[in-house]
């Protein structure tokens, strides 16, 4: 995996266009931006090559774009907010077409420290270069608008879209400089060192619901970690693999068979696997999610067959929070339990708050682990949050993410 990148500090930009790839992808109600995390976790970058001299293009997409261009989900708001946070009047090009004539007219009349935005990059059906050739001509028209290009998008990073991994080759054969920002920076020296080159003990905690979202970063982490943790859902289906009674909780039956060979593989490396000692259960799911409900604590091998296991025990919470003591690196991807409900919040608190109170480099792979730390006012006392739920996936599995690739080697 390359990860010696060049960066926005490697680059003279003084009277050159860059093209930024940010990620904007805002949640909006009634044409308002309800979190501007986003926007405000790209300011470091824009604000540097403002500083420097540079004709700031942004670029980004927002939302999924189903029914074609759309108002609702124009990047207007974008342009408002960004103005606001860097006092400066940022030019938005509001056509759908996003590389079109109006675009040029703005990047050309732009001088030194100027900002303009381009309209949602989705809007142009090629952005997600399926079939792969359809975005090459898009790719052209964005490198055409600059000199230099930044990519700062990090949840967008595992898509080969045009904006994001295709324009880089456009740029470099007009001689021009393809660099991160320093948010995709922080996300590769994090991320990236944490599966690369942890400082050991290197202890990594995976949740959430699916064993089947998470094949290749258990096989790769058990590779590179010392211990494995495995909660949440998908712990039962390991559960069952050991020939527990598992009740109703969730299983994925295909994944059985995989789940014994990844015990095997971890006895074999001489890896600590550590699954749910005791298992918070309660007669199904809540309903709606946040409802009132009665739950008990059993063993992890003693689920009756008419309950569902919804959250991890105290026992387990106990057990967890131990191994993170230890640890110098953790990696953390997908909450313990339902913890979008109080109750059955406690084993997914109970983690956050061991690396919370951790000396351990702590790593939150994005995504719901993300929101649930944030959602219990933890988000400071971790050392990085990574930005992109499904990018942050692929670089636990060990993948080359384009996004990253695509970028200059120093």
């Amino acid at each position: 995996m390359g990860l010696n990148k060049k960066s926005v500090d490697d680059i003279n930009v003084k009277g050159k266009r860059v093209l930024v790839r940010c990620d904007f992808n805002v949640p909006l109600k009634n044409g308002e931006i309800t979190d501007e995390t986003r926007i405000v976790a790209a300011l470091p970058t824009i604000k540097k090559l403002i500083n420097d001299g540079g004709k700031v293009i942004l670029c980004s997409h927002l939302g999924k774009v189903k029914e074609g261009p759309n108002e609702k989900e124009s990047l207007a708001p974008v342009a408002k907010a960004l103005s606001a946070k860097l006092g400066k009047d940022v030019v938005f090009v509001a056509d759908y077409n996003v590389t079109g004539q109006a675009a040029t007219d703005a990047v050309n009349a732009m001088k030194e420290g100027d900002v303009v935005l381009l309209q949602n990059t989705r809007f142009r059906m090629e952005e997600e270069t399926k079939p792969a050739k359809a975005g090459e001509k898009f790719a052209q028209e964005l490198a055409d608008l600059c000199d230099d290009y930044v990519c700062d998008a990090f949840g967008s990073s595992h898509r080969a879209h045009a904006s994001v991994s295709v324009v880089t080759k456009y740029v470099r054969e007009k001689g021009g400089n393809c660099a991160v920002g320093y948010l995709m920076q922080k996300e590769i020296d994090f991320l990236g060192n944490a599966v690369e080159n942890p400082v050991r003990p290197f202890v990594a905690i995976l949740g959430g619901a699916k064993v089947a979202d998470k094949l290749n970063v258990i096989d790769n982490l058990l590779e590179k970690a010392d211990t494995l943790i495995i909660g949440g859902g998908m712990a039962f289906t390991f559960l069952k693999a050991k020939g527990y009674e598992i009740g109703k909780s969730l299983v994925d039956m295909e994944k059985i068979d995989y789940c014994k060979e990844m015990m095997a593989k971890a006895d074999k490396l001489g890896k600590k696997l550590l699954l749910p000692i005791d298992t918070t259960i309660a007669d199904g799911f809540p309903d709606p999610i946040d409802a009132p409900i009665d739950v008990t604590v059993v063993d992890s091998n003693a689920i009756p067959a008419d309950k569902e296991g919804l959250d991890i025990g105290t026992k387990t919470a106990e057990l967890f929070a131990n191994e993170v003591k230890s640890a110098k690196t953790v990696v953390w991807n997908g909450p313990m339990g339902v913890f979008e409900n109080p109750t059955l919040a406690k084993g997914t608190l109970s983690v956050a708050q061991a690396l919370a109170d951790s000396s351990a480099t702590t790593i939150i792979g994005g995504g719901d682990s993300a929101a649930a730390v944030n959602q219990m006012g933890l988000g400071d006392k971790m050392s990085h949050i990574s930005t992109g739920g499904g990018a942050s996936l692929e670089f636990l599995e060990g993948k080359e993410l384009p996004g990253v690739f695509a970028a200059d080697d120093k």
